[in-house]
């Protein structure tokens, strides 16, 4: 069954953000998440992606993470339960909520694996000197170990089972694993077995990219089926990293994801810090990556505030207006904090111009 992404009656776009627990506090009680739910409607937004896995541990009560590493749901929220606390104030107010895997195989950030490859070391990713992949600060799982892809799977459908959702989401880390991944010896006996030789040790070589590359476009595959056995109407969403730095960094190939159509959103994230920067790479997925027919899935990452970074209120509406000058009927921003500095400026922005007519997933 195909997912109807979007319903009859208003303007047909995707108009998302991401409730993040870095920088921001909106998921620390159910006060502010209420307060932001009511927000983000009077903006215009139609749905929500609240993360929901982190730091190897959970925003929602589970039994899985309690049963495997003794803890069932990250310490601050103290008997409360983030995930269906956004649910049911987001359709209260008609947003649609999908929840985001952000750390999806990554274990942990400067922990050296922390809690979950301290418990499972032999789940660790490893690297050509046969050391824990880490990259950017960020300890990995290995994303083809058949263990740790039914972990993950099991938290995604732990989820997908248990709560009243719209869809789920992966990112620029599920389904993904750094290139300098894949020397586990399992993985290694894999690739033997199948050409007769070893890996070559250069992680980018062109064929041991896509390989393994492979392998986590399989892994999409499988969360759509066995999400979808359950589910049929949720949707699939994906936010991976620019093509094609993505496959050649962290062996996310969405070319071939949307061409198997594996995904019923994708959401490159196109995270860049001025207006002519992001039309380039709108350009790029519109005139190369995507034929017309995969057009209506797309609705790009627009980032409005990392660090210092804040973008202009008048950088983003060029950026939704060229978006729409393209055929592109969406976008997801990064993060929901963005929208409430200097007095709501870019919410006002949204509201006053292209947020202003109803939209509808």
């Amino acid at each position: 069954m195909k997912t109807k992404l979007l319903a009859t009656g208003g303007t047909m776009e995707v108009r998302g953000i991401w409730l993040t627990t870095t920088d921001s506090r909106v998921l620390y009680s159910r006060a502010t998440i209420a307060e932001a739910m009511d927000f983000l409607a009077d903006t215009g937004f139609n749905v929500v992606f609240p993360v929901v896995w982190n730091k190897g541990v959970t925003l929602y009560k589970s039994q899985v993470m309690s049963q495997k590493f003794g803890v069932e749901i990250d310490f601050y929220v103290r008997g409360r339960d983030p995930l269906a606390e956004v649910i049911e104030e987001a359709h209260r107010v008609g947003l649609k909520v999908i929840p985001w895997f952000e750390y999806g195989f990554a274990s942990s950030y400067q922990q050296n694996g922390g809690r979950i490859l301290n418990q499972k070391p032999n789940w660790s990713a490893i690297n050509s000197q046969g050391g824990m992949v880490v990259k950017n600060g960020f300890e990995w799982m290995n994303a083809f170990d058949s263990e740790v892809q039914d972990f993950i799977m099991s938290l995604i459908l732990e989820v997908v089972r248990k709560y009243n959702i719209d869809g789920i989401q992966g990112d620029d880390r599920l389904p993904a694993l750094p290139s300098e991944g894949g020397y586990d010896q399992q993985t290694v006996q894999r690739y033997v077995k199948e050409f007769g030789r070893q890996p070559p040790l250069h992680h980018k070589d062109s064929q041991w990219l896509q390989w393994r590359a492979n392998i986590l476009t399989d892994f999409l595959a499988r969360i759509k089926r066995e999400v979808k056995a359950i589910k049929p109407n949720l949707i699939v969403s994906m936010s991976p990293s620019v093509y094609s730095w993505g496959l050649n960094e962290y062996l996310q190939d969405y070319i071939a994801w949307i061409d198997r159509d594996l995904v019923d959103m994708i959401h490159p994230q196109l995270y860049r810090r001025n207006f002519w920067s992001y039309k380039g790479l709108v350009d790029q997925l519109v005139d190369v990556q995507f034929r017309d027919w995969q057009l209506p899935k797309l609705s790009p990452g627009v980032l409005i505030k990392v660090g210092s970074y804040r973008i202009s209120a008048d950088e983003l509406l060029k950026s939704i207006d060229y978006n729409r000058h393209r055929g592109v009927k969406g976008e997801v921003l990064f993060f929901y904090e963005g929208l409430r500095e200097n007095n709501d400026e870019l919410a006002k922005a949204l509201r006053r111009g292209p947020y202003a007519t109803r939209a509808r997933l």
